[in-house]
């Protein structure tokens, strides 16, 4: 129920106040006292009493220009339930939001330009991807993210490895996600901090990589979800927020925290006990997935065991030793070093620059990290505890946490991680800069921001200016070395590949590469000798062990070949490359993928 005049009442004309006085006086002569405790108590004629005069003094207040002007006594008006309290400004008229909508669109809008990056490519290896059968194949049990699968398999079908729609629905998916925080900001705070909140959360450049990156889709998505859930929740429809919320989980996982989030503005208890249900199990099924991956880094012993023995107690015996040791080598060191990755990122909140796809974090588990960890926690609480806005920083940390905390996963830093966050720490920025009245000192943020952004999309067009980007922020690091010489021609990527290999002597990457870079250039000969030295540094890795099998093959020496695919499939029966190169020489494993 909205205050003001219904569908069945005229709205009274503004000099008409002693016209409505005069219809409240009559229509309740009996009562003498203005207090009203719930409208739902009222009686029809004090209802319409109450539309009509506050249809008066709205009428007012669209004269005068805000709100805020008006001061309501709650002896006067009642206080409005959660839905209205919440969403009292999410009508007002805002043609501004459309400006910030069309700046984005400038800003990531050359990404419609630019090519796959990284894991994109994976993508079109993928059954789910691009079979017929996909759009069914993608909600399998053991399928990660299946309704971001089942958008990449839409994107497949209608454009085939053409990146340009890939890129228009992470651009438009970005979009609605402002013009979503926009809305919800409104009914909290008003149009001015939800403006604010919007154009950063639009235009920073940390928001890049979710947006420019297709893999990345998972974020958007999630993150679109979360917010139609926040503006269910704060309008009491609590199974419809319980619904928005599952959708988001299946978008990815990294969103399991946000039930604790929507706790800050409203309880209600049985709803969020549903989606903590819905977040538990994400949570468990990711830490499941990421112990059975730990399994080929530590050995192989959970399925030599489970061969050896018909005994669940022996199968459930390696898990639990691989589980511990996952729990030894994985996540203590990355909980410990995310305290120092957080720390990063506030920078990179405050001073958008030196961005980059790979930065290079070493991990640690000794004193700096957990130093860091209580720096941040008490910060984090103290300015709960001591200051109105405070709370802000603790949802923004909330929603972090999944990433950032007891979820390892394949970087310790990705500037990505932050999209979901940002809605709080935009709201918080919001918040702080309501008071400066003068746009002309917010205006040149603002370009200074989208300047930054165009600056990032126009790097990320390509996979050869993305990764010497990466290179020049983290000279001595791996990972971009190897990426850029997937990018160069195979002159310069043997050059990069050779300082790689002197940066770090005792890395099987570098020598793999350079060996599958031979293989490209047709001269398997070289490629056999570079798979030799690789697997002399990582004896039983299997993607080595399956490229010196290829490259047996191209020589001519068919039982080399098979003892290699048939050792791959020994260690990971699933390893489906291993599998197919061993069917192309007429041979079919007998063991299956369990």
């Amino acid at each position: 129920m909205r205050f003001g005049y219904t569908s069945n009442d005229a709205p009274p004309a503004r000099n008409d106040a002693s016209v409505a006085s005069a219809y409240c006086t009559a229509a309740s002569p009996s009562d003498t006292s203005p207090h009203v405790d719930s409208v739902a108590a009222l009686p029809r004629n004090k209802l319409v009493c109450l539309q009509r005069s506050f249809g008066i003094l709205y009428s007012w207040h669209s004269t005068l220009g805000s709100l805020e002007m008006l001061r309501f006594s709650p002896k006067t008006v009642p206080e409005a339930p959660p839905s209205q309290k919440y969403f009292s400004h999410v009508n007002t008229p805002d043609k501004a939001i459309y400006v910030v909508l069309f700046a984005a669109l400038l800003v990531f809008g050359v990404s419609l330009r630019s090519s796959f990056h990284f894991d994109d490519y994976s993508l079109f290896t993928d059954s789910a991807v691009t079979s017929s059968s996909g759009w069914w194949e993608v909600w399998r049990p053991l399928r990660p993210r299946p309704l971001t699968y089942f958008t990449f398999w839409l994107n497949y079908q209608f454009g085939g490895q053409n990146p340009v729609g890939y890129h228009a629905v992470n651009l438009a998916l970005h979009l609605l996600a402002v013009r979503l925080l926009y809305g919800i900001l409104n009914g909290l705070a008003g149009a001015r901090v939800a403006l604010i909140a919007a154009v950063i959360f639009a235009i920073h450049p940390i928001q890049s990589e979710p947006v420019l990156y297709v893999f990345e889709r998972a974020t958007l998505l999630s993150t679109v979800f979360c917010l139609l859930c926040w503006r269910s929740w704060l309008a009491s429809r609590n199974w419809s927020a319980v619904g928005w919320f599952a959708l988001a989980v299946l978008s990815k996982e990294e969103c399991v925290t946000f039930p604790l989030f929507l706790l800050i503005f409203r309880c209600a208890y049985l709803p969020c006990a549903a989606m903590m249900s819905l977040s538990l199990a994400a949570g468990i099924r990711v830490l499941v997935s990421s112990a059975a991956l730990h399994v080929q880094v530590v050995g192989t012993q959970l399925y030599t065991t489970s061969q050896a023995s018909a005994s669940p107690l022996a199968y459930a015996d390696t898990i639990g030793s691989v589980i511990m040791r996952y729990f030894e080598m994985s996540l203590l060191p990355y909980l410990c070093t995310q305290g120092i990755v957080i720390l990063h990122y506030s920078r990179m909140l405050l001073l958008p620059y030196g961005l980059t796809i790979d930065p290079d974090v070493p991990i640690v588990l000794d004193w700096r990290g957990w130093l860091a960890w209580v720096v941040i926690l008490a910060t984090a609480t103290f300015l709960w505890r001591n200051y109105r806005h405070g709370k802000w920083i603790g949802a923004g940390l909330i929603l972090l946490a999944p990433s950032s905390s007891i979820f390892p996963g394949a970087d310790l830093a990705a500037d990505r991680r932050l999209y979901l966050p940002m809605v709080a720490f935009a709201a918080l920025a919001g918040l702080l800069l309501q008071g400066i009245k003068r746009w002309m000192i917010l205006a040149p943020v603002a370009v200074g921001l989208s300047v930054l952004s165009f600056v990032r999309a126009r790097i990320w067009l390509t996979e050869q200016t993305l990764w010497t980007e990466a290179v020049a922020r983290a000279p001595r690091k791996v990972r971009p070395l190897l990426q850029l010489s997937r990018a160069s021609d195979a002159g310069t990527a043997l050059r990069i590949l050779d300082k790689a290999q002197a940066i770090a002597p005792d890395d099987p990457r570098p020598i793999q590469e350079k060996g599958l870079r031979l293989l490209a250039a047709k001269r398997p000969d070289l490629a056999l000798v570079q798979f030799e030295r690789a697997l002399i540094l990582a004896p039983n890795d299997p993607d080595l062990l399956n490229d010196r099998g290829v490259a047996h093959t191209f020589l001519g020496q068919r039982d080399a070949a098979v003892e290699d695919f048939t050792h791959v499939l020994s260690i990971n029966p699933c390893q489906g490359t291993a599998r197919r190169n061993l069917e192309r020489l007429g041979i079919t494993y007998p063991v299956p993928c369990p």
